[in-house]
């Protein structure tokens, strides 16, 4: 490949990657805004959240469009072929996040048209949603800077939002015994925690894929504690 085409090439890889943070950057104030509406029963944004869908949609099938492209054009390998299916892999997950993002907003409409919300009794859940926000931005960072030491950092903070998600369960489950009236709210509330805890499931595969582009190594479903994970052959 010559200098101008190799121009190219790099200059579409990078388009590449910043639409993948735009779509995150969405993704992301989609899930932050989802979880403001169930803590401050704000319904207008929540029906702004479920809005949001179609163009994360939009991203998503774009990006892939645009990954087929360069695979055919381009015929890329090593480091720029994982980089391009990590970005297939990653807009999925994205895509996914958007859908907990929507789920979240509807039952956190729900919520507040029943009427029955005690925001101050589920404060946790803010605070997971928070976390989970967190963890994500701190994934599309990594990606965007494609930092493997930061990647490998951020994929141990899914643990704290997985133990703060069963906290969240024993609480609600006490809940719905102390007052069985409460069964209809407590349940949609699992249903939002379960989806919080998802949004990290996401953003940790996110991580992985960083792993992925960089190292050639698959982390997934992997028990290791991270050791130096050997460069791939290029």
């Amino acid at each position: 490949m010559n200098d101008h085409l190799s121009k190219q090439f790099d200059n579409e890889l990078e388009a590449l990657r910043s639409q993948v943070l735009q779509m995150g950057g969405l993704v992301e104030a989609q899930v932050r805004g989802a979880i403001q509406a169930f803590s401050n029963g704000n319904l207008s944004l929540a029906d702004q959240v479920v809005e949001t869908e179609t163009r994360v949609n939009t991203f998503e099938v774009d990006i892939d469009t645009d990954c087929s492209q360069i695979i055919v054009k381009r015929q890329p390998a090593a480091t720029d072929l994982r980089l391009i299916m990590a970005v297939t892999k990653t807009v999925t997950d994205l895509e996914r996040i958007g859908d907990e993002a929507h789920k979240i907003a509807r039952m956190a409409r729900q919520i507040h048209e029943r009427g029955v919300a005690d925001s101050g009794r589920f404060a946790n859940i803010r605070h997971t949603g928070d976390a989970a926000v967190n963890m994500l931005r701190q994934a599309l960072d990594a990606f965007a800077r494609l930092d493997v030491q930061d990647a490998m950092r951020i994929i141990t903070e899914d643990r704290a939002i997985d133990i703060e998600f069963k906290s969240v369960i024993r609480q609600l489950i006490t809940y719905m015994m102390e007052d069985p009236r409460t069964i209809s709210t407590a349940l949609d509330i699992i249903w939002i925690a379960k989806a919080i805890e998802r949004i990290g499931d996401h953003a940790k595969n996110i991580c992985e894929y960083v792993i992925y582009i960089v190292k050639g190594t698959d982390v997934r479903h992997t028990k290791v504690q991270f050791p130096e994970v050997q460069p791939a052959k290029v």
